[in-house]
């Protein structure tokens, strides 16, 4: 118990927030931003208590869970610090351990089981996409009179033309389809010879913009203009998700001043990007005050999974780190900002989860959730503005029935109630459990980060049990997960297990289908793109059989006239 309160304490001491700028010394105070709105001939924002806000979804890429600076980071981030100081940051936060996975559940609501997305990411060269049949968030938005607009990383299928953003509900979409690219010349190649452009404005690949940008600043670029064009009295749903902090690690040499004493280049050029990030999210968060959005608006910022220490990404001291279900791969930076708040300057400890956001965005827009669309998600407005109680008390985090199966899992190392094989992952209350492999275990602090390179880091290493597939976790009491209490609670592992066979029960199948060939971009003029057109030669067997039968049935006729 005294190491557990050691623990807790040291959790306390890992979260302490440190010094803020003002919007003043930011460059935009009342006086200044009242002054731009006469100029641009707008009257002051006098949206009533009941207009719908403005929702602004910022989500960054592989942001570790201690790479921003309340968090304790060495990277300095003044506009995150800043803003979450005057929101109300969420400190019992999870997202999914990568890309897709999160993105996914953001824009439905749904857990992967329920999307059939559970396993891995969608590739660049598969056949799939977010299920047709799913209803996304800004569709909904849609129907209650908002303007949506997504800029940034899309990463949910694009293999035809009803995969593409803009037939999911966006106006309008500026990014990149795939989950990574390089940041100046937007091309990506997902193997040898296989390599595409990946920039587009809305259903066509934007060569106009390929101007050597880089892409957080272009993006940055983008929102403003659609801010400086949009009317601030009818609202609007802005979906940002920047490619930075994600692999390749590349940034304007001007970011790299304050980080030169950095010894590992990966962290150093890492603390580039997420520097120049900080101040793109400043710019669009003063773009937001001159064009009279700000005083209705509500800003939300997530990381979309844990930080990658081999890329130079940092949750310590969370164990694990991206595409892992440990605590570092699946606890995310996050918080919301917004004038809107009742509870400002404050921080959240309730269980919040990022499906969450679909029915809280909603209901906050006076928008309908169907009786028929069954959610995982719940409305945590209240929780978040005004300090109540999280209608959330667990979350399924995934079961992966083809991940690579844990070779000592088995029925009875589950009881008979499930095979530990199976990688999985629940929480519950104070309680979470893993089966199967979870995934890179060790603990990766901050002194790792030297210029001796990966070989050599000064990792916590984690000396595996024998045969074990099984993990019981008091994450309230343990976060950093370092005392497995399987053995000493069977009876609590056991009613996680129970919870685990009911949520596969209501799973979907998954949707993971092999690479096509008529991806590769050679094929599509050098872009990445829509591909999937039926076969001709499907089309051509159908014309035959129709054919046949339309002889079958005259030669019946002709019988039955005789």
């Amino acid at each position: 118990m005294l190491a557990l309160g050691v623990l807790a304490g040291l959790s306390v001491l890992s979260l302490l927030t440190y010094g803020y700028l003002s919007w003043d010394s930011l460059g935009l105070g009342p006086a200044e931003t009242e002054a731009t709105r006469s100029e641009l001939g707008q009257e002051p924002e006098a949206e009533g208590p009941n207009s719908r806000p403005h929702i602004i979804f910022i989500l960054a890429d592989d942001q570790g869970f201690r790479d921003v600076g309340y968090h304790g980071s060495e990277i300095r981030t003044p506009t995150l610090d800043k803003l979450a100081a005057e929101g109300v940051k969420l400190e019992n936060y999870y997202v999914q351990p990568m890309c897709t996975p999160s993105r996914s559940q953001f824009i439905t609501g749904k857990y992967q089981i329920h999307t059939g997305l559970q396993h891995s990411i969608i590739r660049p060269t598969q056949p799939n996409c977010l299920p047709l049949d799913n209803v996304t968030l800004p569709q909904k938005l849609k129907e209650v009179g908002y303007s949506t607009h997504m800029v940034g990383k899309w990463h949910l299928g694009f293999y035809r033309r009803e995969c593409m953003p803009t037939q999911r509900g966006f106006d309008t979409f500026f990014g990149s389809l795939l989950g990574s690219g390089d940041y100046y010349t937007h091309f990506k190649c997902d193997s040898p010879g296989i390599c595409g452009y990946d920039l587009y404005e809305n259903d066509n690949a934007a060569w106009d913009h390929d101007n050597g940008i880089y892409s957080t600043q272009m993006y940055t670029q983008k929102v403003q203009q659609i801010l400086a064009s949009h009317n601030p009295r009818k609202p609007l749903f802005l979906y940002i998700a920047y490619q930075a902090v994600h692999s390749p690690l590349q940034a304007p040499g001007k970011y790299f001043e304050h980080y030169r004493s950095i010894n590992n280049i990966n962290r150093r050029r890492y603390a580039a990007m997420l520097a120049c990030l900080d101040e793109a999210i400043n710019n669009v968060t003063l773009a937001l005050k001159k064009y009279g959005y700000y005083e209705n608006s509500i800003i939300i910022y997530s990381s979309d999974n844990g930080g990658q220490p081999m890329a130079g990404g940092s949750n310590w001291p969370l164990r694990g780190s991206k595409g892992t279900y440990w605590e570092g791969g699946i606890r995310a930076v996050g918080f919301v900002h917004s004038p809107l708040l009742k509870n400002k300057g404050s921080v959240c400890k309730e269980l919040v989860h990022i499906t969450d956001w679909f029915p809280t965005l909603i209901t906050l827009a006076e928008g309908q959730i169907d009786e028929d669309i069954q959610l995982d998600g719940y409305d945590i407005w209240e929780t978040i503005s005004e300090g109540r109680r999280s209608p959330r008390v667990d979350i399924l985090h995934n079961i992966d029935p083809i991940y690579t199966k844990a070779k000592n899992g088995s029925w009875a190392a589950g009881y008979g109630i499930w095979n530990t094989a199976i990688q999985s992952a629940i929480r519950v209350n104070h309680w979470k459990l893993l089966t199967g492999n979870p995934g890179y275990s060790d603990w990766v602090p901050p002194q790792a980060f030297s210029n001796v390179g990966p070989n050599r880091w000064h990792n916590e290493r984690v000396s595996w049990s024998a045969g074990k597939t099984v993990w019981l976790f008091n994450i309230t009491a343990d976060p950093y997960e370092r005392v497995d209490l399987s053995a000493r609670y069977p009876d609590v592992v056991k009613e996680l297990l129970r919870r685990l066979s009911q949520f596969n029960k209501t799973a979907v199948p998954v949707r993971y289908p092999p690479k096509d060939p008529r991806s590769n971009p050679k094929l599509n003029g050098g872009v990445w793109g829509p591909w999937f057109k039926e076969d001709e030669k499907k089309k051509k067997s159908d014309k035959s059989k129709g054919a046949n039968k339309q002889k079958k049935n005259k030669t019946k006729n002709k019988k039955k006239a005789n």
